[in-house]
């Protein structure tokens, strides 16, 4: 008798079809697994920009402005539109500035210098503040002056879970926390 060395049809059959429920049942929670890590890190970016707004305001005794752009990367970035909520608001990305004019904006025209930029994220679908606000201005103690922006949540309802969706809530001292998921409030 031959002695043979390889796989039958059947067996690699077998093994394929094992692989490919295995497969099936795992895609799910690693859909999730993805969802999740890309909302942690797109709070995890604003919570370190609002810092280092709130510091550098500090710093350099007052006028710094966090805004939403519609064009952040643009040779000369200005502050967006204020569409506020129903959009998808904060995810076309945002500026850091210092307003050195006090005019408490800035324009494509503007000179005033940009200290950090945000590029548009493209792994969550929606960042939306609970206000009509899109700009914080941080006060030479921390504080911020303008606003009226209460929360932000990240991840919308029709492409997230409340479980995968964040709430960041923002006081009038300037400080950013997480509440929790999009269950969550900031009462």
């Amino acid at each position: 008798m031959k002695k043979s060395f390889g796989f039958t049809l059947i067996e690699l059959l077998v093994v394929i079809s094992i692989a490919s429920i295995l497969m099936m049942l795992a895609a799910p929670s690693f859909k999730q697994l993805i969802q999740s890590n890309s909302i942690s890190s797109n709070v995890n970016n604003f919570l370190a920009d609002m810092r280092f707004a709130r510091s550098e305001s500090i710093r350099l005794g007052g006028g710094v402005i966090m805004c939403r752009s519609d064009a952040p990367e643009a040779a000369s970035p200005a502050c967006g539109s204020g569409a506020g909520p129903g959009t998808n608001g904060w995810v076309s990305g945002w500026i850091i500035f210092h307003d050195v004019d006090g005019d408490k904006g800035r324009t494509s025209l503007s000179t005033d210098p940009v200290l950090r930029v945000q590029a548009a994220i493209t792994t969550i679908d929606s960042i939306v503040e609970s206000g009509s606000s899109t700009k914080f201005l941080f006060t030479a103690t921390g504080r911020l002056t303008l606003g009226g922006i209460t929360s932000m949540q990240f991840g919308s309802n029709s492409n997230f879970t409340n479980a995968t969706q964040r709430l960041v809530c923002i006081s009038v001292g300037g400080r950013a926390r997480i509440a929790g998921d999009g269950t969550a409030s900031c009462t």
